[in-house]
């Protein structure tokens, strides 16, 4: 590890590591903060320094955090050769379905069970589900959880080779659509402009499975951090990651606006939160 990788890695040491077993699977879970739960799953490569930002800009406004480990070097630095370390063995794993016509990814059980063992102990009217990126659909099949009522879909990148893609089965598409529809859900969702990962044809797939209660915000290509990690700069290549990577953290400015939404979103559902995010 060089000297500025280590300077830009996040010991995490303000969080509690839990290992958290469900049907029989355990996974080292990070948590922090008091109040309604939410669970943020990480972004590709893993739980980067931006990931623990979010997650403490969300502690911060009010909630339990559940930062599952997924994948990746628990916060390291976003490199480029994550995508022989990290990426391509996501890829082939089973847990992850990244490609087109695999369905469900079964990863999602865990994270549902995530969920529920994170409204027993937090109580409230129920769970926040943010995903970002690989994960950024898991939010979605995650409502099929009846604790899940606030999913927070950021950037979606599955399925990797079909652009209008929803990452889903069919029957778990219509169970969603209809648990949408039954529990007034809505689902929040963010992506850049010109994203090549997720387009707008993904978003417009959507849409057509839930109808008006898919609230999808696009931000301008130009907003995006124009320096963000080498990760994203040289692999992942275009504005991509809205409120982790490509932020700007300057008041005002478009991803900040779409961070302090997501935390108001959040609030509406599962109740009220601190005024302002402490920076």
């Amino acid at each position: 590890m060089t000297t500025e990788q280590a300077r830009r890695d996040d010991p995490l040491d303000d969080f509690e590591r839990r290992d958290i077993e469900v049907d029989g699977v355990s996974r080292r879970v990070y948590v922090t903060g008091t109040g309604p739960a939410v669970v943020l799953m990480p972004e590709m490569p893993g739980i980067s320094p931006d990931v623990a930002r979010f997650a403490r800009w969300t502690r911060e406004a009010g909630f339990r955090v559940y930062l599952p480990s997924l994948f990746g070097v628990d916060g390291a630095y976003p490199r480029a050769e994550a995508v022989e370390t990290v990426v391509r063995r996501a890829c082939v794993s089973a847990e992850f379905r990244a490609f087109a016509g695999g369905g469900t990814s079964p990863v999602v059980a865990w994270l549902r069970g995530l969920a529920r063992r994170a409204h027993a102990e937090c109580g409230g009217p129920g769970v926040g589900a943010v995903g970002l990126c690989f994960t950024g659909n898991f939010a979605l099949t995650m409502a099929l959880e009846p604790a899940v009522v606030a999913p927070v879909v950021n950037h979606p990148s599955l399925p990797l080779d079909d652009p209008g893609g929803l990452e889903m089965d069919e029957e778990d598409a219509a169970a969603v659509a209809e648990r949408v529809r039954r529990d007034g859900l809505t689902v929040l969702a963010y992506r850049f402009e010109n994203d090549t990962w997720c387009t707008g044809r993904r978003f417009a797939a959507y849409r057509a499975l839930l109808g008006d209660a898919f609230d999808g915000r696009v931000l301008p290509a130009g907003a995006a951090n124009p320096d963000p990690p080498p990760f994203f700069r040289d692999v992942v290549g275009c504005a991509h990651s809205v409120v982790t990577a490509h932020l700007v953290d300057r008041e005002g400015h478009p991803t900040i606006r779409a961070r302090d939404e997501i935390l108001a979103f959040l609030s509406q559902r599962l109740g009220p939160v601190a005024d302002g995010v402490r920076r």
